[in-house]
């Protein structure tokens, strides 16, 4: 039998008062919601640094008001428009400017575009797709790119920077998972065991990686996943060997790139960037098969906490500040 939308639900709302962000659960029914083919029961989401910087107002990511942010979400179709959805169907949806420029998973019941979502894949249970998240997503579109660029285990270290956050956590795990040699960069002593339980071979400090570098220092890496950019990158980029990649997701240190052409030029190095918010569906897909195979299960339960909607400000406010590790999930019947 098919489950009714429910006549009242919770949400996280945001609103602009006077120039600053306002955040409030507030109760919503069915007909305040935005347009959409797929009319959902959202199960749970994600907190992202993305959601952190909108609920905090920190930087310029939401673009209309008021906003339902929340960039993940999975859940049970409750109405479709749509051919290839129908009631009961569990989806995952991830990106597309949803929690930014359209509403998202901070809400118990949303309406979306089924062109965003995917279906849930088999092997994985709602909860744990929200684990993963974007952050999970985008740490194993950077595998494969690294797998693309023909990075394989026995090239030499990989080097992943910014890995006690959502995505570097879930890229040291997968690494290891894959038998390559990790090395986690971390700005937190507080991080190491965490990071070694998750089967990086050797951490080493942010500081050590902020420091300026020559426009080539000695190779040391034979891949990366960058998730800082700025000065980080940089060295990062001087110190990866010959035909060795870079896989760069993140701007959490800086947008710049202070850096000269010598890497790329003097060692073949490439640098690929990586985006998940718009990445095609066939691929998307193609990296969630990958997730339920390549993602250690056991990893899971390192790299995530559950929170309810009211929690989230207090969360977000602590990942600005740089005081939580790994990913939170939040769950929606909280």
């Amino acid at each position: 039998m098919t489950q009714a939308p429910p006549e009242q639900f919770k949400a996280l709302v945001l609103r602009q008062d006077d120039g600053k962000t306002v955040s409030a659960v507030e109760q919503l029914s069915i007909a305040d919601l935005p347009e959409g083919d797929v009319l959902l029961s959202v199960d749970y989401s994600s907190i992202n640094y993305k959601d952190s910087m909108a609920v905090t107002g920190t930087g310029k990511i939401v673009r209309t008001w008021p906003m339902v942010p929340g960039i993940d979400l999975t859940g049970t179709v409750l109405e479709s428009q749509a051919d290839n959805y129908k009631p009961r169907d569990k989806v995952l949806l991830t990106g597309w400017s949803v929690g930014e420029q359209y509403w998202g998973g901070y809400s118990q019941v949303q309406r979306v575009q089924s062109k965003w979502l995917i279906p849930l894949p088999k092997d994985i249970e709602s909860k744990t797709a929200m684990a993963i998240g974007t952050a999970g997503l985008t740490a194993m579109l950077c595998v494969m790119a690294l797998e693309d660029a023909h990075i394989t285990p026995d090239r030499g270290p990989i080097v992943v920077t910014g890995a006690g956050g959502g995505v570097g956590s879930v890229a040291v795990a997968i690494l290891s998972k894959l038998d390559y040699d990790v090395t986690a960069v971390s700005g937190r002593a507080s991080t190491h065991d965490y990071l070694k339980g998750l089967g990086a071979k050797e951490i080493i400090s942010r500081e050590d990686m902020l420091k300026p570098s020559r426009p080539l220092e000695a190779q040391r890496w034979a891949g990366a996943i960058d998730t800082a950019g700025d000065a980080i990158l940089a060295r990062v980029l001087a110190e990866t060997d010959y035909n060795g990649a870079v896989a760069a997701c993140g701007l959490a240190a800086g947008f710049k790139l202070p850096t000269t052409v010598m890497p790329f030029i003097l060692r073949n190095v490439r640098l690929q960037g990586v985006d998940s918010v718009m990445c095609p569906n066939e691929r998307r897909q193609t990296a969630w098969k990958r997730l339920a195979q390549d993602l250690p299960q056991s990893a899971l339960t390192e790299i995530n906490q559950i929170v309810s909607l009211d929690d989230i400000r207090q969360v977000a406010e602590d990942m600005m500040a740089g005081k939580t590790q790994g990913r939170t999930v939040v769950d929606l019947s909280l």
